[in-house]
């Protein structure tokens, strides 16, 4: 259960009678609707209101004999269930519900859960004023008025997360004027579950209804109705419009609402209240949690690429031959490639020198520049009208980050080609240079062309392509490609940047088992996340 839920849980509880005792000395919520609906006589008489030619009054009846009779002298209403033989049954309490032409029937099968002996059952419309509201033109407000709209009320929690003034907003629509303890409820996307109690006087958007309780109702038990999963899935589902649903009026005065005595509802509060810190851990301790599930895939990941190329992922074998022979042999072949014309001399990059390792690697490995391992930067570029129809053409939004995929295969003939594309044949690691903490790195398995954007980088036979693609996956090569990027909004990693980089390199039988180990273990990280 997360905290959402049990929060949930508890203002269902709230509603049902089930999280305080009842106490037999509380005055019974019966004598509560007495009194609240005396008081509203008597503000319609004055011409204070607006009487409800539908406002209807719930009793609990008691069965006596044949008939079930009502705790209030104004009503004697009879049973509907009967049996076969056309005689009453049931010796439980029922609600019948009188409406304003006298008529009574049982709605004891309408009212969705049972409550205490105490409580009673009633229409919201009778409690309050649900959709009247006191309109006001914005000139008539005062520039330091406080303006309530509805993304300054945060879903879920009851809270004013902004608070506005006239002058700092621009108000042209009509606005509901609210005093301090009337409960704000919005009407629009009733599901977001909006509902505060204003601590000052203001005005809202019509989108919130100003709803007075008087005093026989607790403000804050209303607005833990209100908010219980009990209200909001009676109006989720009675909301009319979909891209903008709202509460009607009438069947938000029609709305049951389980009443408390007014003793118990002030408990009731107070238990919500000493509940809610409680619940704020709890959730506070979900959401680290959730972040750390979340982030372990991903943490888990980038640990086995470190320990990759720290030499910590495999055990080192001393029969291997040493990576500083493997060296030794990529620069022979190198210099034999220059004189047989096939590369061109390139300017030699600077030594390693012990102050720029960042990390021990076993004996039998060597650090090199990665530029001494492959052609960083020096690529073959191609004219979009000298590529084939059905030639595969590569973008950056093909390669999937972080994860050495590509998600989808283009054709030229399938896109528009415009600008000049590099080379790339099967076997090729193709290394995003733009934003590299994208992480998009691809082992090519055929050849095509791609944005210049993206390098493709030849290792030849002594180092493993896919040990390669792991180097440059690891944290170690994003934190340092990151770090030597150039630009703010497109920040790229420059060619001598990217052939000064160390790389840790295993001997070859080596570099294959490391890809082995990852191989086995890559997979099950990303189930993880499924």
């Amino acid at each position: 259960m997360n905290a959402r839920q049990l929060k949930n849980s508890i203002l269902q509880m709230a509603v049902q009678g089930r999280l305080v005792p009842q106490d037999p000395n509380d005055e019974p919520a019966s004598v509560l609707l007495e009194r609240i609906r005396a008081e509203k006589q008597r503000i319609n008489k004055e011409g204070k209101g607006k009487k409800d030619k539908n406002e209807s009054v719930i009793y609990r009846a008691q069965p006596v004999g044949a008939r079930f009779i009502a705790p209030s002298v104004e009503t004697q209403c009879f049973a509907s269930q009967r049996t076969a033989d056309g005689d009453l049954t049931g010796d439980e309490p029922r609600f019948f519900e009188r409406t304003a032409d006298g008529a009574a029937r049982d709605i004891t099968e309408e009212l969705p859960f049972e409550v205490p002996e105490t409580w009673e059952w009633a229409r919201l419309g009778t409690l309050c004023n649900f959709g009247y509201c006191e309109n006001v033109e914005p000139d008539k407000i005062a520039p330091d008025a406080w303006l309530l709209d509805l993304e300054d009320i945060e879903k879920d929690t009851g809270r004013v997360i902004q608070r506005k003034k006239k002058h700092e907003v621009k108000a042209i629509s009509t606005k509901h004027f609210f005093t301090a303890g009337q409960v704000l409820y919005s009407k629009l996307r009733p599901y977001l579950n909006k509902v505060i109690i204003a601590d000052d006087d203001g005005f809202c958007t019509s989108e919130i209804l100003t709803l007075d309780f008087g005093t026989a109702v607790y403000n804050r038990y209303a607005q833990a109705y209100l908010m219980s999963p009990f209200f909001v899935e009676y109006v989720t589902q009675c909301s009319y419009g979909v891209k903008m649903p709202r509460l009607g009026t009438q069947d938000g005065r029609n709305a049951f609402v389980p009443l408390p005595p007014i003793a118990e509802q002030h408990r009731i509060v107070e238990r919500i209240e000493q509940l809610l810190p409680h619940i704020a851990e709890y959730d506070d301790a979900e959401q680290k949690l959730t972040a750390l599930n979340d982030a372990f895939p991903d943490q888990l990941k980038k640990s086995i690429l470190q320990a990759a190329v720290q030499g910590k992922l495999v055990e080192q074998n001393p029969n291997d031959e040493p990576a500083a022979l493997l060296l030794e042999r990529i620069r022979t072949e190198k210099e034999q490639l220059i004189k047989a014309g096939k590369i061109k001399k390139e300017k030699p990059l600077p030594p390693v020198t012990e102050d720029e390792i960042p990390f021990g690697i076993p004996e039998s490995w060597a650090w090199a520049r990665l530029g001494t391992l492959c052609n960083f930067g020096y690529c073959e570029n191609v004219e979009p009208d000298k590529i084939a129809q059905d030639a595969w053409l590569l973008d950056l939004e093909d390669i999937e980050k972080d994860t050495g995929r590509v998600i989808q295969r283009k054709k030229k003939n399938e896109v528009k080609s415009l600008s000049t594309k590099h080379f790339f044949t099967a076997g090729q690691v193709l290394y995003s240079k733009l934003r590299p903490y994208l992480n998009k790195v691809v082992v090519a398995d055929d050849d095509g062309f791609c944005t210049s954007e993206i390098l493709p980088l030849d290792f030849g036979t002594d180092v493993y392509n896919r040990y390669a693609q792991i180097y440059l996956m690891s944290p170690y090569f994003v934190d340092y490609a990151t770090q030597c990027s150039y630009g703010v909004k497109m920040p790229r990693l420059g060619t001598q940047d990217g052939r000064n980089a160390l790389i840790p390199l295993p001997p070859l039988a080596e570099q294959h088992r490391i890809v082995e180990k990852c191989e086995e273990l890559l997979p099950l990280i990303e189930r993880c996340r499924q």
